[in-house]
């Protein structure tokens, strides 16, 4: 007999790939409906049955984010599938901020075929027989009507709790079990065994194997649910962690109900095993992730706070000149960081980005290997790079069209050495006294990094060279100590 076809809503502002996804998915068998935009989306879900939706994150006017919203407000399709599909590398917080909008799945770009086909197949399938499932239920229910009230109730039950034991299954995240009272005997299905990570040719099901699989911090509150039946307690719930034989600690939440005969003596506990390990990763990992950002941006805030505070000038304008090009410098290695996830910089990247406000053509000569900053040193670098390209800009060989500047850089056991080297520009004289510039590139290599900063300024221009250690994780963030008025950091500076 013909299955009947389910509607699959294709949801995109791109005509082109609308056609790919009809092609992709023709072989389904199902009915396809296009829109080509979110509003469009919307109308069509007023008048059809929708079974799955497949829906594109980056589009105009209405990105899927905020299309998922609207869909899951109305009560009609607050349980109706939706799937992500993005262009663009999606982070950890989008992915948690689509599933909190009601996303079951995100699709990656470019498409592969065989998987967009297997992921909607699946929830077509299971929206059909959830449809199949409610039919049933209906018909069942007309003639349950017919019997008496007692016979009704417990058909109700017993149909409840056989959905939830094939969603179970289906699923592989939950599992019911059985245990006669009296006789001492045990029942699990399929999904307790998977959950326990035993099988039932391999494990017998008794008190003293069972509890060989709890961890052994929850065993007393187990026993403990077992002597309040036992007190008149019918129903218990409590999560637990499990140890499975290989060594893999699972979290699980187990409901339990008891029967009792009409002495009230308990007679049989029947219950459910839920496994909840995802969900306590995931919150364990948005615990993680709050907590990282706020540190991250106390440490920011107080590297701005310090340069506000720590920035002199002679007029306003030059101040705020000077508070915005330190700031945006911060801001640009941000944003590498960002991309690598925070993972870390190429030190050709933070030359890159600092170049990137001039106009410089051949004036400047760059040689060095690839180097992996740690996200520390890559910050406090960013900033000693950033003061010497605002100095030779305002005062030395950048200043000037005949002006060269050389930067080469090497790495030998763990320590990188940048050679920063002028010609070709202005007279250079030794400065009677160092800016805050010079004093902050002092103090944040020496002590943030560990590492050492020398200045020769030659009449041809200027030499710096930088050391610094590649190995050793840099305090907070650079100028970091400065927040509570740098006065130590920058007398060992200027001394």
């Amino acid at each position: 007999m013909d299955q009947e076809k389910v509607n699959i809503l294709l949801v995109d502002d791109q005509p082109a790939k609308l056609l790919a996804y009809e092609v992709i998915l023709k072989d389904l068998g199902e009915n396809l409906v296009i829109a080509s935009s979110g509003r469009e989306a919307l109308e069509v879900l007023l008048k059809t049955e929708i079974a799955v939706i497949l829906v594109d994150v980056c589009m105009p006017e209405l990105d899927g984010f905020e299309l998922a919203a609207m869909i899951r407000e109305h009560p009609r399709f607050q349980k109706t599938a939706m799937i992500f599909i993005s262009a663009i590398q999606v982070s950890d917080i989008d992915r948690l901020r689509g599933y909190e909008m009601g996303a079951v799945d995100y699709v990656p770009v470019p498409v592969v075929p065989e998987v967009l086909r297997a992921k909607i197949k699946v929830f077509a399938e299971l929206y059909r027989k959830t449809r199949e499932l409610e039919r049933l239920n209906h018909e069942l229910e007309d003639r349950v009507r017919a019997r008496t009230a007692e016979l009704e109730s417990s058909t109700a039950k017993l149909r409840e709790s056989e959905q939830r034991r094939s969603m179970a299954i289906a699923a592989g995240k939950m599992g019911s079990w059985d245990w006669d009272w009296i006789s001492g005997d045990w029942m699990w299905d399929e999904g307790q065994y998977r959950i326990f990570g035993v099988g039932p040719g391999s494990f017998e099901v008794n008190p003293a194997n069972v509890q060989a699989l709890l961890h052994p911090d929850d065993v007393d509150q187990l026993r403990k649910a077992v002597a309040e039946f036992n007190m008149g307690t019918r129903a218990y719930e409590t999560e637990f962690r499990i140890v499975r034989p290989d060594g893999e600690v699972r979290w699980c939440v187990g409901t339990a109900a008891a029967t009792v005969d009409r002495s009230g003596r308990v007679v049989r506990v029947s219950g459910v095993t839920v496994d909840i390990t995802e969900r306590k990763r995931a919150e364990e990992r948005q615990n993680l992730l709050a907590r990282e950002v706020d540190h991250r941006a106390k440490n920011a805030l107080a590297l701005a706070q310090s340069i506000v505070r720590l920035t002199r000038a002679d007029e306003v304008k030059a101040y705020v000149n000077a508070v915005e090009g330190r700031i945006n410098a911060l801001a640009r290695v941000h944003t590498i960081l960002s991309l690598s996830s925070w993972q870390g910089a190429e030190l050709s990247k933070l030359i890159d980005e600092e170049l990137a406000p001039y106009s410089l053509g051949d004036q400047i000569r760059l040689a060095g290997p690839e180097v992996q900053l740690l996200p520390a040193t890559a910050q406090t670098l960013a900033l000693a790079l950033h003061e010497l390209f605002t100095n030779s800009a305002k005062y030395g060989a950048l200043s000037t069209r005949s002006g060269r500047l050389a930067i080469d850089w090497r790495v030998e056991d763990g320590l990188l050495t940048l050679s920063w080297e002028e010609s070709g520009g202005p007279l250079v004289m030794t400065p009677k006294s160092r800016g805050f510039g010079t004093r902050s590139l002092l103090a944040s290599i020496e002590s943030q990094l560990g590492g050492q900063a020398q200045f020769d300024w030659r009449a041809e221009g200027l030499l710096c060279r930088l050391e610094v250690p590649l190995t050793r994780k840099a305090s907070t963030t650079a100028l970091g100590k400065f927040d509570s008025g740098g006065s130590a950091e920058l007398q060992r500076a200027s001394g």
